[in-house]
Formats: structure tokens, sequence, C-alpha cells
């Protein structure tokens, strides 16, 4: 099926729509109308217990949500009171309702929802819709807030794990989730004669298929991406390969760079190509045109040559081997660095390793959207209590000591269900538009597997313990303390970021022992991070007084400069890079081209489980 513009403003309404059907039209819209409600039904129920969280409860439970909802229960029984005051706020909730529909039934004017699912017109035009998304609206709010009357009765844990799952149930009985009460799909659905819904069963059946038999929504058309030709196409070469990294040099495009090589450290959860979708977003490109010499890793996904790696074997074989080899590239004595998310909690626990050892080789170290702090990490804390890491400890012994990328995939995706899960499933299984080609949600879709090892010690000794901000995490044999990292430290944090909160990136901040730099980029994990300032979009703070006792407290006295940190962050970058020398061009090793052999690894190319 063709994919169409929405153009909300000129459609017809659907009163308009069944105006204009004829009998024998209408009988069989109607017939088609129950075998396709069925069908959105059945595909509800799919999404909701074949991936998410919630799902896990058909598998007996291994994420805990019902120990979750019976601790809720049990905590109300022991505080009758809570029940009235929740009971209470639900009534008052439904009394507004019923009075701000009479008011806009009186003026004619209705308040326009900021909720981008209710953003079609029938949702503030039609009576019937208006009614049904503000009574979903007080219904939600109320579901979502229960745990809170009853915190005190609750282990942390467990208010935590039932907030999560009360907002994942919450989003998911969405009435835009349902063809029956989704304006915009029934109106497409008569427009089409339910050509729509029959494309979007034939796109859900693929992704079935796709998925080996579970639901695998299909976020984009990845048949138009080609690594090294419309994405990561910066020139340069693999200078050093080992079982777990390559190492690639970037060509300099002018005849002289800094003499201090900057190395990046990216997450290994996603590949490196984030910092090189395109020409006009790539920021090894942005830094390769500042004068730098730019060397980025690039993770091995783990197979059966890596699957049993350890944090140990990361710093060893990854962090100091790609120290050792850019040093040798360039023939300088000294780097800077950057660590990306995981990459840089890794990158931080080398570096206190390295303060222990009297080893001064990397000169500074920015940090992007990462933590080293995980008191206030957000909402992934839910797979990080004895339940959570239990029922992922048993996902990585099924596939053989691996934790799975499709797994990861899936996480992450739940983190944000409206905007990565519930959208698709609107989209193409009840628009039935084909998915539409969009580089970011490509590289989002090329995950990668990791040691099951590397993710038991970063969920038990990061998330859960929080060992590394206390000084208690060991890296080759040694305790570790970053108070000890004394050199210059920028940490970037993303104010909408989900995965890494900004409170919890600000306590990053203060962990180490040196002169430390904070600055705070609008938007989320990703389009915080990556904002070429070409672009001219979003916005970063900033404040150069000493670093107070929270983020919130930062954020009182910081100063909002339009477009990309990237500049901002280059002027405190600049003067740690060293003088200009003749810029060394990237050695061919015969190991290949920029952007290398492992990035090129799909997860299909990987059989699971390992044996």
């Amino acid at each position: 099926m063709a994919d169409r513009k929405d153009n909300k403003g000129t459609q017809p309404t659907l009163a308009e729509l069944l105006t204009h059907q004829n009998p024998l039209e209408m009988q069989s819209l109607l017939t088609t109308l129950a075998l396709a409600n069925t069908e959105s039904q059945a595909l509800f129920l799919d999404v909701l217990t074949g991936n998410g969280p919630l799902g896990t409860v058909t598998s007996g439970d291994p994420m805990g949500v019902g120990e979750a909802f019976r601790a809720l229960g049990l905590a109300f029984s022991q505080k009758p009171s809570a029940i009235v005051n929740a009971n209470m706020e639900l009534m008052q909730g439904w009394m507004q309702l019923w009075q701000e529909m009479a008011i806009e039934g009186i003026s004619g004017e209705h308040a326009k929802d900021r909720d981008r699912r209710f953003s079609d017109p029938e949702w503030q035009n039609n009576l019937g819709f208006r009614f049904m998304r503000k009574a979903y609206e007080v219904n939600a709010k109320w579901l979502m807030g229960l745990a809170d009357h009853v915190q005190d009765e609750m282990p942390d844990n467990l208010h935590f794990r039932t907030k999560f799952f009360s907002q994942q149930l919450a989003d998911s009985l969405s009435p835009t989730n349902f063809l029956g009460s989704n304006p915009q799909a029934m109106r497409e659905f008569i427009q089409s004669g339910g050509a729509s819904v029959l494309e979007g069963i034939r796109l859900a059946r693929a992704d079935v298929k796709k998925g080996g038999g579970k639901l695998y929504i299909t976020q984009t058309d990845e048949s138009q991406f080609q690594l090294g030709e419309n994405v990561a196409t910066a020139p340069g070469q693999v200078v050093f390969r080992n079982d777990l990294i390559e190492l690639i040099h970037y060509t300099p495009p002018g005849e002289q760079t800094y003499a201090r090589p900057l190395l990046i450290f990216p997450p290994w959860i996603n590949k490196f190509y984030i910092l090189d979708l395109r020409e006009e977003n790539s920021m090894i490109r942005w830094l390769l045109d500042r004068g730098l010499s730019v060397f980025v890793v690039s993770w091995r996904s783990a197979d059966k040559v890596t699957k049993d790696y350890t944090w140990d074997d990361y710093v060893k074989n990854g962090i100091y081997a790609a120290v050792e080899a850019t040093l040798q590239a360039t023939g300088q004595k000294s780097l800077n660095t950057v660590g990306y998310c995981i990459g840089g909690t890794l990158l931080s626990s080398a570096l206190g390793h390295m303060a222990a050892q009297g080893d001064d080789r990397i000169k500074s170290t920015t940090f992007f959207a990462s933590q080293s702090d995980f008191a206030l990490a957000g909402d992934l804390k839910v797979f990080t209590d004895d339940s959570g890491r239990a029922y992922l400890a048993s996902i990585i012994d099924e596939h053989g000591g691996v934790m799975p990328g499709t797994m990861m995939y899936e996480t992450f995706n739940w983190l944000r269900p409206n905007d990565l899960v519930w959208r698709y499933v609107i989209d193409q299984y009840m628009l039935g538009k084909e998915p539409r080609p969009f580089d970011l949600l490509y590289w989002n879709s090329d995950q990668t597997n990791i040691p099951g090892k590397v993710h038991k010690k970063y969920l038990k000794d990061c998330y859960a313990k929080n060992k590394l901000a206390r000084g208690k995490f060991t890296v080759l044999g040694e305790k570790v303390d970053l108070k000890n990292v004394k050199i210059p430290v920028m940490v970037q944090a993303s104010r909408d970021d989900h995965i890494c909160p900004m409170e919890s990136v600000y306590r990053t901040a203060k962990v180490f022992g040196g002169k430390t730099d904070f600055i705070l980029a609008a938007s989320g994990h990703i389009a915080g991070v990556v904002n070429h300032p070409d672009a001219q979009k979003y916005c970063h703070w900033t404040n150069d007084g000493e670093l107070p006792e929270t983020g919130a407290e930062w954020m009182e006295d910081a100063e909002e400069h339009k477009g990309s940190w990237w500049p901002t962050w280059w002027e405190w970058l600049r003067p740690k890079s060293g003088r200009k020398v003749n810029a060394k061009q990237p050695k061919d090793m015969g190991l290949g081209a920029a952007p290398g052999t492992y990035v090129k690894i799909r997860l299909e190319d990987i059989k699971l489980p390992l044996v």
C-alpha cells in the first residue's frame, strides 16, 4: 500500500464518511470491521504478552509483575486510609471530567490535548471520542498514582517496579491502540474499503515470521541502507584488530591535525556508527574538520569467541589495547578519550585502574550520556533488582551465555512504548503503512549480542550495588576509586534522556577527583548527543560555577545557549589537544577500510543459542 501523508486539517469526519456509504457498502464495511477488530484485539494481546515486560507473566512471571501488584494490594490492606484517598482521587477526577464536558458543551470550546496520541481532530470535535479520551486520562492517572499512596508501606524496589508496570499497563490500554476506538484508523479503514487492515495484517504476519514466531516490530525499511555506502561513510582504515575490537583511524581532511589524538569508546550494546550516520550529521566528520586525529573503537558482537569475556577482558582488550594502538599509530605519548553510555562506564572503571597504576597516558575524558553513579539510574533499575537479574540470567543461559541483541532491542523499546512500540502498531498494523526508511531507526535495530558475564557484572555491581561510585568496583584484581581520577573531565547529559537520566548523569559528574565540567543538552539519549551544529536544533545549558549538590540546583543558575552543544565542548577540548603537527594518514595494515568488518556482522549472522 502506498504511504500517505496525513493531512488532518482537511480530512472528512467519521460522520461524513459514514453518511456517504450506501447500505451495501456499509454492510460490507461493518462485516470487515468486526473481523478486523477481532484481529486487532488478537494483535494487541500478541504485542502485550509476547514482547513487553508485562508479557513475562505468561512465562511464569520471571519479572515479578505479580509480586509487585501483590505487594501493592498488601500495602493497601495495611493502610485502609490509602484506599479511601485513592478512591477519592478517582472520584474527583471523574467529577472534574463531567464538569469539563458540561462547560465545553455550553461554550463550544475544547481544550487541546498535548498528548500526540490524541492529535486527530476527532478526539477534540467528536463528543464520543472526546469523552473516551478524557475518561482514559482520568483512569490512567489514577492507575499510575496508586503506588504512591502506599509508598511508605512498600520496599523501594517493589514500589519502583509497581510504578513502572502501572505505566506500561496504562500505556497499553490507550484507546488509540485499538482499531475500533482509533478514529484515524477507522477513517483509513472506511476510505480504503478495508484495504488498510488487510495490509496491516500482512505486515504483522511478516514481522512474526521475521521474529521466528514472536512479533518483532519493524520500525524502518532496512533494505535502503548499506554500511559504508550511505551510512558510516567517513573514510579511514582499520589499524588494529583483536578478538574484541577493531580500531578505526579516520582520514584527516587537512594537512595538519592537533597532536593529541581523540579516541572514542562507543557503547557495545549498539554499534559505533550512530556517530557517523550521514555526512550532514556525522560527529566523526565534524571532529575531523576541527583538525582532530580521530580514532573510534568498533566492538565485536558476542559470539562463540567472546561469549565468556569478562569486564576485565573489556578493559584489557578494549580500553588498554585501543589506547596502546592509537598511540602507536600516531607516535604520540598521550591522548584524549570519549566514552558514550556503557562505553563511558567501562572507560571510567579503566581510568580508576590507570590512576591506581600511575598510568597518565589519558589526559582528558568526555562522557556522553554515561553513568558511573547509578543511584538514580531510572527505569532500567526495574531490571536490576533480584527478580529482574534472575530473569535476565535465565535469558542468558537459554542463549548459550550471551544476552541476545533482540532482547536488548525490545527492552529499550519498552522503556518508551508509546514512541517505539504502539506508534508502529498503529501506523503499520492498523493504518497499513509500509515502514519508511530512516537511518536512525536502522541503526537502532542493528543490535549486538553481549557477553553474559559482562552484562551480569554491569547490572549487579553498577546498577544494583553502585560499586563504581562507592569505590568498591574491582578492575583487574584491584578496587578502583574514581576520586583518584584527577584529569579534566567533561560530562554531558540530555534533559529528556530516559536511559541515562539527567540527575543520574549529574551525580556521575560528582564522583571524579579533578576538575569536572557539566553540560546539559536538550532532547534525549541519542538526539541530545548527536546534534550537528548545522542542523540549528535544540539548545544546551552551561554553568561555570562549582558543581552544586544536585542537577536541579545546577540548572537554577545555568545559562541557555541556542543550538548544538558541540561547539561549547570544542572550546573545552581544543586547548587539551596539543599543538598542530603534520597529519598522520591512516596506515593500511591489511585489515580493511572503515567502517571495518565487525560492524557489518548482523544478529542473524550469529545463530543462538551458542553451543
